[in-house]
């Protein structure tokens, strides 16, 4: 049997992005084949005493391809006789694949998350990309977005493949009650409520929401629009809030992991009109959560920046806002699923259906074991 040496920055009990897709992805191997090397974080101890597989951690909460790792993993290389070696995100740390080669590792791979298309764009870092690439056998995209991108850069020296994140359809489902979030916020059960569940920063669109909001309250008045997260923003959009005299804007901020889901079962439509900014350095890879308010059998709106597109099925499971800075484009389109909740509600289903049929973690955990074997 082969066994994976999973080394990565990215990892519980941090939470993240792409901390939730690395542990997902190795969740769903069998236990003696993987083993993980991660920073150390506040509370890991306890996290990797509930795990089956082996994890090792640094004494340090960041992992760099320094001497000292490239010992240290060839090290664990060779003490768990590993075969195969994953990087759960590429840079930096996939320059150290020459080492895990040296050590009896077999197939290399390495996992890019949006941001790199940024990097891309930059001599430098275009440059560094180039070099960690070269050194392994897949690097794997989230989109297609992504990977147009990526491919001019890193496709003559490795394979692309396609490896989304996913989305725990058993967590994520349409039988969630979401009546208990909208008593704690003092909303009625017939109050056309819109959510948005992302950190509150610029690119995500929660300022164009607001802008926005007063124009959806002109048709449906008692409607809520929940902000779920915290963020830099934060100050700044409570700020828009009070000048542009928006009424029925709920700051809910961070709310656990657990909870989550409660949080798309209580609205009627999600909306994230993410927008590209920075000339394309800060843009949008996918969107998680899109496809987690879809497998709650919401229906999503979404902004047109980089991949997010390709989280909707636009006019099927949702709607994408071809001008995500346009208050009145995202007001029309939050207006059009509320003025009808037939298509909405056909919207939600589809989207459920889609995210099972496509989405799913276990389907990808099981890609992910193809890739690299």
């Amino acid at each position: 049997m082969t066994r994976t040496l999973v080394v990565t920055n990215d990892f519980p009990p941090r939470q993240g992005g792409i901390q939730t897709y690395v542990s997902a992805l190795i969740r769903r191997q069998p236990a003696d084949s993987v083993v993980v090397f991660a920073p150390a974080w506040e509370g890991a101890a306890s996290y990797d005493r509930s795990q089956a597989f082996p994890i090792i951690r640094h004494r340090t909460s960041l992992v760099l391809p320094t001497p000292e790792i490239r010992r240290r993993v060839g090290s664990l290389t060779r003490e768990y006789d590993c075969d195969r070696a994953w990087f759960g995100a590429a840079a930096p740390l996939a320059l150290l694949a020459p080492t895990l080669r040296d050590n009896g590792i077999e197939r290399v791979m390495a996992s890019t998350h949006g941001h790199e298309t940024g990097w891309v764009r930059l001599p430098g870092a275009r440059q560094v990309l180039h070099r960690l690439a070269a050194g392994v056998d897949v690097v794997t995209y989230i989109t297609e977005f992504t990977r147009s991108i990526l491919a001019p850069v890193l496709a003559d020296v490795t394979e692309l493949r396609h490896l989304p994140p996913g989305v725990d359809v058993a967590a994520f489902h349409p039988a969630i009650d979401g009546a208990p979030v909208r008593r704690r916020l003092g909303l009625d059960a017939g109050t056309p409520v819109v959510a948005c569940v992302s950190r509150l920063v610029r690119r995500k669109g929660q300022d164009v929401l607001i802008r926005a909001w007063q124009q959806v309250r002109s048709r449906f008045p008692d409607a809520a629009l929940l902000l779920v997260g915290g963020g830099p923003d934060l100050k700044r959009l409570q700020a828009l809030v009070e000048r542009v005299g928006a009424t029925g804007v709920h700051f809910v901020g961070g709310v656990s992991s657990p909870d989550l889901p409660s949080y798309y079962a209580a609205c009627d439509v999600f909306a994230m009109p993410c927008r590209t900014r920075r000339a394309g350095l800060d843009v949008e890879g996918l969107g998680m959560v899109y496809l987690e308010a879809a497998a709650c059998a919401r229906p999503v709106i979404a902004g047109s920046s980089g991949g997010a597109p390709e989280a909707v099925r636009h006019g099927e499971t949702g709607l994408v806002v071809d001008d995500p800075r346009s208050p009145t484009a995202v007001a029309d389109s939050i207006l059009a699923l509320l003025d009808d909740r037939e298509r909405a509600t056909a919207m939600g289903a589809a989207g459920r259906a889609w995210i099972e049929a496509v989405w799913s973690w276990d389907s990808l955990a099981a890609r992910w074991r193809s890739l690299l074997a």
